[in-house]
């Protein structure tokens, strides 16, 4: 058998270790590497509240990208969101895009609801038929005082 100096073991070590770090890093904090499978399409809504970048957005419950980015358009007054489309879904331009949340209190998501007589949309366009997020606070404070 062959016999390794203790600082060779430790090095050998240590490098396995730095793997297992830079590959956790990856997947627990979502990183997206590999983009060029995606095409941007952008959204604006009047209130995102509780959607993060990198949230998943679904089409008929199957994941089809992520959001990218979400900003404010002060020129509009929206909250814009940029979304990464998998390339291999073809959107129209009647699609709607609509904040929904998991659960009763769960994560916020994008839901896309495909037209199916517009135009093909391209990487760069906007949805212009959006549903912004429901706040689940407001309504219980509506139904509370009685401002239904």
């Amino acid at each position: 058998m062959l016999k390794m100096k203790k600082e060779t073991a430790v090095g050998i070590f240590v490098v396995m270790g730095l793997l297992a770090v830079v590959y956790m890093s990856i997947k627990l904090g979502n990183v997206q590497l590999f983009t060029d499978k995606y095409y941007e399409v952008k959204a604006n809504f009047s209130d995102v509240s509780g959607l993060k970048v990198n949230a998943p957005i679904q089409m008929f419950g199957v994941g089809i990208g992520f959001v990218r980015e979400i900003h404010i358009d002060q020129d509009k007054g929206v909250a814009a969101i940029s979304m990464m489309i998998d390339k291999k879904v073809t959107l129209t331009d009647d699609a709607i895009a609509a904040i929904k949340t998991s659960g009763l209190i769960g994560d916020k998501f994008v839901k896309i609801v495909p037209g199916g007589l517009g135009d093909p949309v391209h990487a760069g366009d906007t949805l212009f038929d959006t549903q912004s997020a429901i706040d689940l606070e407001d309504l219980i404070s509506k139904f509370a005082f009685g401002n239904v």
